[in-house]
């Protein structure tokens, strides 16, 4: 990959932790307070805490592995390095789907929340909670108009993300402020149904499906561009940290405010927590308060957060699908990156149509896509400790800046929690998910065939636990609680612990899969290491040379 532009620029740990922060700092704080206390009540809070650990565990695995392999759009890298080109493409086509369907989701809720703007034109995008045919073409364009800000380079993203983040980052906080300070009712907490009112069950779908997910899913940007910082070991894992940190702060603050401001009589007209359907939640809530300076503040920041985060969203996706374009199974020409402004223009040209696809076709709402992105985005981040693990027994030599203390027990369990809250994400946004992800499949195939490959069992042999797992995982949905939208065969809390147990077994068939492959070669060449390595056998394995590099 030819990123020497982009490396004679080099993004400073501030420029990554900006970009960190502004992608999560998307649409997320717009809908997440009000979806989450719609569907979870007060204990909102909860989801929020249990969100961000979830997702500081997945990014402190790729945090380990991302910094040992610095390389733009990283992350649909990992399953080649340690399974071979099969699972590389099945996990690729995972990270690159979330990561470009991101695009359009911003680009709706920009113009969702601009329909709230006090001109008639603007009250016109959106028509009964969808946008309208004129919603759809400011959707269009401002997509357009966000893909075109990065078509030319790195450095340009990071000069015009490090103004967005500062504005959203002070948006919120005055919105918070101001909120609280109208009146804060106290008695919301506990009244209306009291903390839970629907049960924990909805805490833990509030997780996945109320965009709490998907409001910490930013921290992929500094995954995917860390190669382009200027000592990516080191700025890696402290851009995680440092955007995760202040993201956690200001969504827990947002969500107390949101919580704390809402009328009494407003909730009890509704009937509770479940009732409190704003469409613009912030904005309407401050409307409701009289706070017409806010609501001014708020329309502002709803046409520059959502949009704000696009910028990394654009480089982001550009970089997976060239990474794609580089293991064969895209177009090679999709890897093509211009030799002056450093950045692959036929991948931004393919995320484009993606986007104006699912615009066209199912991006009608905010709310409608955020479900099914969101369990597509948990799809995506299973490899991270699954890579931990394998490097961990294949590359014992590979320079590791950061090192995931206590990896043997947090990589299984981090795997663990990934299934639960792909789970949680409720039946049939699973079954959804597991059918978009293994289309990869017969592609793979299909691709290998024409490439001269005969041997396709051994070709597939490191992957079809993934296959396993998303074909268990869409089982398990539909048969579990109806809480959880299944049909109810397997309940009583027992649907969780089989979630949580099977997936145990299943990251270790991964690992070991993992280590089978590397003793057949068959794993990308390693771009760190690049020479042959030994690596130890298992208990009952004979001996192997394992070849990772060309």
């Amino acid at each position: 990959m030819d990123m020497s532009a982009a490396n004679r620029k080099g993004l400073s740990l501030f420029a990554l932790i900006m970009i960190g922060l502004g992608s999560i700092f998307g649409s997320g704080w717009l809908f997440g307070a009000g979806q989450a206390a719609q569907v979870a009540g007060p204990a909102a809070l909860v989801a929020w805490v249990i969100g961000a650990i979830f997702i500081g565990m997945i990014a402190m695995s790729y945090a380990e592995v991302g910094a040992a392999y610095p390389l733009p759009g990283a992350m649909a890298r990992f399953g080649s390095l340690s399974h071979g080109p099969v699972l590389g493409f099945i996990t690729g086509w995972a990270v690159w789907i979330a990561t470009a369907s991101l695009i359009p989701i911003e680009a709706i809720a920009g113009t969702q929340y601009m329909s709230s703007w006090s001109f008639g034109w603007a009250r016109a995008l959106v028509a009964d909670g969808k946008l309208s045919a004129t919603g759809m073409a400011t959707a269009l364009l401002l997509t357009f108009a966000l893909w075109l800000a990065c078509y030319w380079s790195v450095a340009l993203l990071a000069r015009a993300n490090n103004l967005l983040t500062l504005v959203k980052f002070a948006i919120p906080v005055l919105a918070v402020a101001a909120l609280i300070a109208s009146g804060f009712h106290t008695g919301n907490f506990t009244d209306h149904g009291g903390f839970a009112p629907n049960g924990w069950s909805a805490v833990m779908t509030a997780v996945t499906t109320s965009g709490v997910v998907f409001a910490f899913n930013g921290f992929q940007a500094v995954v995917n561009l860390g190669g382009a910082a200027k000592n990516p070991g080191r700025a890696i894992p402290l851009a995680l940290v440092g955007a995760l940190s202040l993201g956690l702060v200001i969504y827990l603050a947002l969500q107390v405010a949101f919580l704390g401001a809402v009328p009494p009589e407003k909730l009890a007209e509704a009937g509770g927590w479940s009732g409190i359907n704003f469409a613009s939640p912030f904005a309407d809530l401050a409307k409701l308060l009289m706070l017409h300076w806010v609501v001014t503040m708020l329309q502002f920041g709803a046409f520059i957060s959502p949009n704000g985060a696009n910028i990394g969203n654009v480089a982001s996706a550009a970089y997976l699908a060239q990474n794609l374009a580089e293991t064969g199974f895209f177009p090679r020409k999709i890897a093509e990156v211009h030799p002056r402004y450093g950045v692959a223009r036929p991948a931004m040209w393919l995320n484009l149509a993606f986007s104006v696809l699912l615009l066209l076709t199912i991006g009608h709402s905010w709310e409608a896509l955020a479900s099914v992105v969101s369990a597509a985005m948990v799809v995506s981040y299973l490899m991270g400790p699954i890579a931990v693990g394998v490097f961990r027994r294949t590359k014992p030599d590979l320079p590791r800046p950061f090192r995931l203390p206590a990896a043997s027990v947090l990589c299984p369990l981090t795997f663990a929690f990934a299934a639960c809250a792909l789970y949680w994400s409720k039946w049939p946004n699973t079954g959804k998910v597991a059918l978009l992800t293994l289309i990869s499949v017969p592609i793979a195939a299909i691709v290998l065939r024409r490439r001269g490959e005969t041997d396709l069992r051994r070709q597939f042999a490191p992957a079809w636990w993934m296959a396993g797992f998303l074909l268990w995982m869409a089982g398990l949905s539909a048969l579990g609680g109806k809480e959880f939208g299944g049909h109810g065969v397997i309940t009583g809390g027992a649907d969780i612990a089989l979630v949580a147990v099977s997936a145990l077994g299943f990251y270790f068939w991964a690992v070991r899969a993992g280590v089978r492959a590397h003793q057949a070669g068959l794993p990308d060449a390693d771009p760190v290491l690049g020479t042959a390595r030994e690596t130890a056998p298992e208990a009952g394995d004979e001996p192997a040379k394992v070849t990772v590099g060309a």
